[in-house]
């Protein structure tokens, strides 16, 4: 069946050299892509498509050195943000959790899994500031968050750091048969996966009601699927889970701890020549394609357009689930596409040896840019009443 598919994306796909020269990147209808571009350690590639009325999903690619300094860390920094409730979490975490990876990397003066933990707890900790600040006009704010995915590369070091359920998957190169496997890095906080449950179950011994199986969905209190976030501050604060919040978000009994956490799972991985490229997506994608169908997907056609192939590929498969073509899934507008599927992102960041191994501030390439979508001003949440 892949063969097929990926027959069917060369045989469709069509490529220009100039189609990556938009240093903002390009909009298609609801898709925005950056075909190709250049970080510190190699080239990138980028996508989103929206289906959702507000862009829920955003996503950054940052790289060059950390620091004004000479001494400073030079990384390339991967973010990937996936909103629930609203945009106003992932935009928060867009504006922030990268400057205060900045300044705690500059006063270490250097790359660490200390330096990752701070930076997430001060983003959580200042949009709680958010919440309490808006809670008098807009209650709703302590019902929306998101997931947080976070890639950083330093010194042919790979920090992955996560909370929620979007997945980084490594494509790595056999030496002995040349396929490239596909390798998850990240660890995933959604109670589908029993492991989760089993932790919810530890961590709240006295709740017997912690993860509930509703419309054959697990979810958290029987209201959200994931059990770490940045944001959700009416799981983690009781004063917050109160009226006026809308009573469909209310807890009957009230609790003295957090119930989500906001405690990333980091990993670290020392990079080798085989290791080829790296995924970064929101659930979105991974919904649609497995592991070895996106690295297959990237490693069998040119880097140029790899993340909207990717988007593409996700699409193909929402429209067939619906058995439906996918031009006619295209023409359907944000807000109605959200029963077909997520908003997606995806960043491909493909690495190259040499520059991983000699990053220098001599060859260093500062990147700044952020995912695009019909980004419209949030004045007001996105629609969360009760249907």
């Amino acid at each position: 069946m892949l063969s097929r598919l990926v027959n069917f994306l060369r045989a469709c796909w069509r490529t220009s050299s100039d189609r990556g020269s938009d240093a903002a990147g390009r909009q298609d209808g609801l898709l925005w892509y950056k075909d190709i571009g250049q970080h510190l350690n190699g080239e990138f590639s980028m996508a989103v498509v929206q289906a959702n009325n507000l862009l829920e999903d955003q996503s950054q690619i940052e790289s060059g050195s950390l620091s004004t300094l000479e001494s400073g860390p030079l990384v390339t920094f991967v973010g990937i943000y996936d909103g629930h409730g609203g945009p106003e979490t992932s935009r928060y975490i867009n504006d922030h959790l990268f400057q205060h990876l900045k300044r705690f990397a500059t006063e270490q003066q250097s790359m660490s899994v200390d330096v990752i933990k701070k930076a997430f707890q001060a983003t959580e900790e200042g949009f709680f500031s958010v919440v309490a600040k808006q809670w008098p006009m807009k209650p709703q704010i302590a019902a929306v968050g998101s997931c947080c995915l976070v890639g950083v590369v330093c010194n042919g070091t790979l920090y992955i750091a996560n909370l929620g359920d979007s997945r980084a998957v490594l494509g790595r190169r056999v030496k002995a048969t040349g396929e490239v496997l596909a390798i998850q890095l990240s660890s995933e906080h959604n109670v589908g996966i029993e492991s989760v449950r089993k932790e919810m179950r530890s961590l709240h011994p006295d709740d017997s009601h912690i993860v509930v199986l509703k419309h054959n969905v697990w979810r958290v209190k029987g209201l959200i699927q994931i059990s770490r976030s940045i944001g959700d501050v009416y799981l983690k604060k009781p004063e917050f889970n109160r009226e006026p919040l809308y009573q469909r978000f209310r807890l009957r009994e009230t609790f003295r701890k957090p119930i989500l956490s906001s405690e990333p799972s980091i990993s670290m991985h020392e990079l080798q020549p085989y290791d080829q490229f790296i995924i970064f997506a929101s659930d979105g994608l991974w919904e649609h394609l497995s592991n070895q169908d996106a690295v297959d997907i990237v490693q069998k056609h040119p880097r140029n357009g790899s993340a909207r192939r990717l988007v593409k590929a996700a699409l193909l498969e929402a429209a067939k689930k619906r058995e439906m073509r996918y031009t006619d899934l295209k023409k359907i507008e944000r807000g109605v596409r959200r029963h077909f599927h997520d908003d997606i992102t995806v960043v491909v960041v493909f690495l190259d040896s040499n520059l991983v191994s000699k990053a220098s501030s001599a060859n260093s390439h500062s990147l700044s840019l952020r995912g695009g979508g019909v980004n419209l001003p949030a004045k007001t949440l996105a629609p969360c009443a009760p249907t």
